[in-house]
């Protein structure tokens, strides 16, 4: 599925401090430092809503994505929240996760859970 210089982050944790101080500090710094060559960070479950909802939020997204972060959604989630369309218009991918995500899993990617 892809670069072994791949690094997926699934964010998970709605937390607004942790997405501040983990989730968008280390995504972008790694491409920045090129710590990793492409980064993808998976929007999961609660943090669908937050990314929709906090404007401090969409503009760490936003400034990812102009930093090279490939930021993807979970559809099942964001439809789910009805925050389909919110989430779109900042520019993120809004996909089903489900196989992907397995298919990652299986093939050993390098893979962060936050």
């Amino acid at each position: 599925m892809s670069e072994k210089n791949h690094l997926y982050l699934l964010w998970t944790n709605a937390d607004k401090l942790t997405a501040e101080k983990m989730v968008f500090m280390y995504t972008v710094n790694s491409l920045i430092h090129g710590w990793w060559e492409y980064v993808t960070l998976i929007v999961w479950g609660a943090t669908a809503k937050l990314a929709a909802e906090d404007q401090e939020i969409r503009a760490m997204i936003r400034d990812a994505l102009e930093k090279g972060v490939h930021v993807t959604a979970c559809k099942a989630c964001t439809d789910q929240l009805g925050v389909t369309a919110e989430v779109e218009a900042l520019g993120v991918e809004v996909k089903y996760w489900g196989a992907p995500l397995t298919e990652i899993l299986k093939s050993n990617e390098k893979l962060l859970t936050v």
